[in-house]
């Protein structure tokens, strides 16, 4: 059976044929002007993921339409269940005496001196594993093929192929070397011809990195 099109609503069928409507591709469903997402990047849920505006409020529930930060997430990565992001727009001003947002109780954000300054993007990168209820604090970035543990708290950011977990998430260990991280990351095999991944399926997830760089397109 063919992989499916990115742009599949429900790419996972079930033993009779119907479609599984509580995992999504997300690039499929989002309309979200400050979400950028890869190809055949999923979301998964406990219950069906139907309307694309709640599944945004779900994934980053305070990034709204006129927020100046962006969530730009990768290529191939999988979210799971409870997976948040709280992106720069959820902060309050922290450097003065009160942290109070008087400003979302009315008369006009500009100019507000409870108006934080706006802050960094939230970026993750391509093949990343984030783990059922974790949460992705304002600006972080995660590296490519990073695996974020279930629950984790994730205040600083993440290198490329490393394990972290807890609060505040730390380094529980490194999936590869340091070098084989960048030999991954120069192969990307998420950009190649999805033809060609389907072939190699093998080479990309099992554990010969030459293997791997032997089959890349040349």
């Amino acid at each position: 059976m063919p992989f499916p099109n990115p742009n599949t609503v429900h790419p996972i069928k079930l033993q009779d044929g119907t479609a599984h409507q509580g995992t999504v591709f997300l690039n499929a469903v989002l309309e979200h002007p400050r979400i950028e997402v890869g190809d055949y990047t999923y979301m998964s849920a406990h219950q069906p993921l139907l309307e694309p505006a709640n599944i945004a409020q779900r994934l980053a529930p305070y990034l709204w339409d006129f927020a100046p930060e962006r969530l730009v997430i990768g290529k191939f990565c999988q979210i799971a269940h409870g997976v948040q992001f709280i992106t720069s727009s959820a902060n309050h001003r922290m450097d003065g005496l009160s942290s109070f947002p008087f400003l979302v109780f009315g008369g006009g954000w500009e100019g507000r001196p409870s108006l934080p300054s706006p802050g960094p993007d939230t970026i993750v990168g391509n093949d990343v594993w984030l783990g059922t209820g974790a949460t992705i604090l304002p600006g972080v970035t995660i590296g490519d093929g990073a695996i974020i543990a279930a629950g984790a708290v994730v205040a600083k950011n993440v290198a490329p192929y490393t394990v972290v977990g807890g609060n505040p998430a730390q380094l529980i260990r490194q999936r590869v070397s340091t070098e084989d991280a960048a030999r991954m990351q120069k192969i990307a095999w998420w950009d190649w011809p999805v033809e060609h991944i389907e072939r190699h399926e093998a080479e990309i997830c099992g554990t010969n990195l030459d293997a791997l760089k032997a089959v890349a397109p040349k």
